[in-house]
């Protein structure tokens, strides 16, 4: 049976990855099998638990999926190990728009405690009240225990442990030191992608030596619990086609582990190219599929890409399935315009072109329907993360029509389709549940 725990915060900025790669690194370093999952729709932080647990991390999402995935999910991502630690998202009890969907649903859901990081770098005793607080809103939440990150010194972690354990009657796991070595860059959709970041082995072992340092183990097992007996089937989403080739590199790595696992197990053959290094698409390849990732700050190189390009022509042009979402979308177009204003050419292949030089922010789930040649649910649910912009838009089809928002408010129609190429700003998570 796996042990489980919800590694949560008051606020994203806590922390709380770095204090989950911390445990989940000291604990595979002791020979521990460990696992991890991410709450909610997100591609970053699940690519650093995957590197600290060798495998992957599956995300669930309990505004996009039905009750009977989150459940088979949850499962998948346990099998086999003996530890699973499941980061939250934002806040404990903050959630979609429409006040659904939050890491204490998930822990209410399936009877799981939750660790609480907090961040005391500019607090002392006043983070009992904190604690007191999170751990008494719903009682059918189980705030079990608190972990600090930016912790000063001795003294500030032991004026902080004996304000939670004494006033708000909670177990101190541990105390995290400042220390720049665990400090995490960013960009303008959240942390630098882990195959990016330039010493993420060294970030790991330097966060797996805080953890050993000034974490109780002890006490950290007293925390989790068995994973409830789960039953239920994931409703998959169906194979792009039965051999499907995926760009993957720094700027197209917004991918779901959970879409590959389904279609490899649906028997569909998978290869991946990378059109930063104009990589020829796979003649053989029946469906292409451009994930999102960060175009816009590679668009010189892709538009110097002239192999790909040229091979993504002849895959459309013999009849491929060829889906992009977000900056694959953005690849998919006439034109990228970048940070400074300057237009670089883009495949083409849809009349659609996209600009990053006046970023606004676009964010939120998504419901939508769609009547395309693309193999999934006529009724799908989504996400949207985006700043870039659509600048021109030609004549076609919209790809995603009857789009609502969490709240269920009506947006607008979203991508394009022609032919058998189609993509949109929209990144779907699952089938709607129904």
């Amino acid at each position: 049976m796996t042990e489980t725990l919800i590694i949560a915060a008051p606020s994203s900025g806590a922390g709380k990855t770095v204090a989950t790669l911390a445990l989940l690194a000291l604990m595979r370093a002791r020979g521990v099998r460990v696992a991890a999952a991410k709450v909610g729709p997100d591609y970053i932080d699940p690519a650093f638990h995957a590197a600290a647990t060798g495998r992957d991390c599956l995300n669930l999402d309990p505004w996009a999926m039905s009750d009977a995935e989150l459940a088979a999910r949850l499962s998948q991502a346990a099998d086999g190990a003996e530890l699973l630690l499941i980061e939250g998202v934002m806040g404990l009890f903050d959630g979609a728009a429409d006040g659904s969907a939050a890491t204490a649903d998930v822990a209410a859901r399936f009877s799981l405690p939750v660790l609480l990081v907090i961040d005391a770098g500019r607090m002392g005793a006043s983070a009992a009240a904190l604690a007191h607080g999170f751990a008494s809103l719903r009682n059918d939440v189980a705030v079990a225990g608190v972990l600090f990150t930016n912790v000063a010194s001795d003294t500030h972690a032991s004026m902080l442990r004996a304000a939670v354990e004494e006033q708000a009657g909670l177990a101190v796991v541990g105390a995290l030191r400042r220390d720049a070595a665990l400090a995490q860059p960013s960009r303008h959709l959240g942390l630098v992608q882990a195959r990016e970041h330039g010493a993420l082995d060294v970030l790991l072992r330097a966060a797996a030596e805080q953890a050993a340092e000034h974490v109780s183990l002890c006490r950290l097992a007293n925390l989790t619990r068995p994973l409830p007996k789960i039953d239920g089937d994931a409703p998959a989403l169906p194979p792009l086609g039965q051999r499907i080739a995926i760009a993957r590199d720094d700027a197209f790595a917004f991918l779901y582990p959970h879409w590959l696992n389904d279609w490899r197990a649906a028997g569909a053959e998978m290869t991946f190219f990378s059109p930063l290094a104009d990589e020829t698409v796979p003649a053989e390849a029946g469906a292409v599929f451009l994930p999102g990732g960060y175009p816009e700050l590679h668009a010189g190189q892709l538009a110097a890409a002239a192999t790909f390009r040229a091979s993504l022509h002849a895959a459309a042009e013999r009849g491929a399935l060829i889906y992009g979402e977000c900056g694959g979308y953005m690849a998919l177009g006439e034109g990228l315009i970048d940070a400074d204003g300057l237009r670089h050419d883009m495949t083409g292949l849809l009349p659609v072109v996209t600009s990053f030089a006046e970023r606004r922010l676009h964010l939120g789930y998504r419901a939508m329907a769609h009547a395309a040649p693309l193999p999934f649910p006529a009724a799908l649910r989504g996400h949207e993360f985006h700043y870039a912009r659509e600048t021109e838009r030609g004549d076609a089809p919209a790809l995603f029509t009857d789009i609502t928002d969490a709240t269920g408010q009506p947006r607008p129609d979203a991508g394009l389709r022609v032919g058998n190429v189609m993509g949109s700003f929209l990144h779907i998570i699952s089938e709607a549940p129904s």
